[in-house]
């Protein structure tokens, strides 16, 4: 990202594609490709919009190399999504503006954190991938499992 942002300047925000019934829960791009098949334009940015307000299903996951203009374009944002200033609508200003843009579209393996069962999933896997920690932790999780109350359909 940070030399994407050499290249071009501006601002970079990370990318990744969502299912589109999820763009809600996201700062979402509208973008324009650029030469570079990883890289794009970030014309406009929504933070989290209805699904069918969005202007596309990439959504930004919480990385940035930003550019100081960034810092006097929130001293004009007023507060937005949930009565708070967005970094979105900050970014989003600054599109407006004409400042440099743009998203590196990430296509490895991601963690919401921000998702409880995403957290904990994430612990999980990083845990058990773990060379130190993974045999014995390996080893608790099948014990662990194999010790749970079989699922039954008429469960509540």
């Amino acid at each position: 990202m940070i030399d994407v942002q050499r290249r071009y300047g501006g601002s970079v925000v990370a990318l990744i594609e969502v299912d589109p019934a999820l763009v809600s829960m996201y700062g979402c791009a509208a973008i324009e490709p650029t030469d570079d098949a990883d890289v794009v334009t970030v014309t406009d940015l929504v933070e989290k919009p209805d699904r069918e307000d969005a202007p596309s299903n990439l959504a930004i996951i919480g990385r940035y190399v930003l550019a100081p203009e960034i810092f006097p374009a929130l001293h004009r944002t007023e507060p937005g999504r949930g009565g708070e200033i967005q970094l979105t609508d900050g970014l989003r200003l600054l599109a407006s503006e004409g400042e440099p843009m743009h998203g590196v579209l990430f296509r490895g393996r991601r963690y919401d954190t921000g998702d409880r069962g995403d957290y904990l999933r994430t612990v999980v896997r990083l845990a058990a991938e773990r060379s130190d920690l993974g045999p014995d932790f390996r080893a608790f999780l099948r014990e662990f499992v194999a010790g749970l109350a079989p699922e039954s359909d008429d469960a509540s």
